[in-house]
């Protein structure tokens, strides 16, 4: 506790022991473990997954596992508050913000430490060859008219939401793969062997003119958020094991800055990395905002 005192005369707050002071102010200060507890849930993420890594990291690794139980244990170790949502720490550093600085500095040049599953919780950092999944700002941009229904628009309760809910009444996975695809399931959690439990924003089946039928898993991120190589290879894992028979072309998609929509359909190269096979960009307008001019260049690039 500190005591200071408030004088009258000045309205400023100074030392007990001043003799003109007439008022006294009494200052709580809250213990350090308590301000810990209060931190900002960004603040927390950070403390404990640095805690984590630093515990199993040594020079020269290029794997660090881990469980999620850690994320419990060393809460309490830092006396500050468990998250109530252990999985929203991990999602935090795979798709939303970067790694504490202390991670990044172990990091050689031209790699990244990844978070990925590696069985029923657990996990591991994985150093790997920097590979980011970004729009390119110079693509072209296709017109499509916005069949989303207002009310679906209006009611949106995230940006994931309302991606996935616009990419589905307007068709776009139709467009972009050029087959008739359905979708059969929203936020499918399952389990992988080797992975653990992961979950596909969207899973559509589809079939094309010649009858071969196809499993698409989509990823949807809003601006604000990261597409992600390590969510691109569980999906194509997921649909490896659960649908041996249908052929996998995995899809993220992303709002962009300017209201696009940026699609990728993305696979693993030989080596074992994400790699974008295509990527187009649309936006959704009133039917009238596309004129001749157009439907002229959409000819064209036909």
């Amino acid at each position: 506790m500190l005591i200071v005192q408030f004088k009258a005369a000045t309205g400023r707050a100074e030392q007990e022991n001043d003799p003109n002071l007439k008022q006294k102010l009494i200052v709580w200060q809250q213990p350090q473990h308590e301000l810990a507890m209060n931190e900002k849930p960004q603040n927390r993420y950070q403390a404990l997954i640095e805690s984590i890594f630093l515990r199993h990291y040594q020079k020269g690794l290029t794997v660090v596992a881990f469980s999620r139980d850690e994320l419990v244990s060393t809460a309490q170790d830092l006396k500050i508050a468990i998250p109530s949502n252990l999985g929203d720490v991990l999602y935090s550093f795979r798709y939303r913000y970067p790694l504490p600085q202390k991670i990044l500095d172990t990091q050689p040049a031209g790699q990244e430490w990844l978070i990925e599953g590696a069985g029923r919780a657990k996990y591991e950092f994985r150093l790997v060859p920097i590979n980011r999944i970004t729009p390119n700002p110079n693509l072209v941009t296709t017109k499509i008219p916005d069949a989303t229904p207002e009310i679906i628009a209006a009611s949106s309760l995230s940006d994931e939401q309302a991606l996935l809910a616009k990419v589905r009444y307007n068709r776009l996975i139709d467009i972009f793969l050029g087959i008739t695809v359905y979708s059969l399931q929203n936020h499918l959690r399952t389990t992988v062997k080797g992975l653990g439990q992961i979950e596909i924003d969207e899973v559509y089946v589809g079939i094309d003119k010649h009858g071969c039928q196809y499993i698409i898993p989509v990823q949807a991120k809003g601006g604000g958020d990261q597409l992600s190589t390590v969510q691109a290879k569980q999906d194509i894992a997921c649909c490896a094991e659960k649908f041996p028979e249908l052929v996998c072309r995995a899809i993220s998609a992303q709002f962009m800055d300017d209201s696009r929509i940026a699609i990728f359909e993305l696979c693993l190269d030989d080596g074992g990395m994400v790699r974008p096979v295509e990527e187009r960009h649309y936006r959704l307008v009133p039917a009238e905002q596309i004129d001749a001019a157009d439907r002229q260049s959409y000819r064209r690039r036909a």
